[in-house]
């Protein structure tokens, strides 16, 4: 069986039992389960029950990450020279 993969799979292809990677790298069966098993049970490991609560997480973490805003003088600046033009 030969499939070429088409959109984000570009480059990929299906040879017999193999999926091949763009750069040539082939991958059995067997080594793709052991990496979505890997992968399960670090997200375990960090509390998650899937890839998508874990990738939610982060996006609500960088949503939240708080801005320090700092008020500073323009003549201040200017007087002790530190001002980058």
């Amino acid at each position: 069986m030969n499939l070429d993969f088409e959109d984000e799979w570009y480059g990929w292809r299906l040879r017999g039992r193999h999926l091949v990677s763009d750069d040539g790298q082939r991958m059995t069966i067997e080594r793709l389960r052991g990496l979505m098993w890997r992968d399960k049970m670090e997200l375990r490991l960090k509390g998650f029950a899937s890839r998508r609560a874990a990738e939610q997480a982060r996006q609500t973490a960088s949503r939240r990450q708080l801005v320090k805003v700092v008020v500073v003088q323009l003549a201040d600046v200017r007087h002790r020279g530190m001002a980058a033009s």
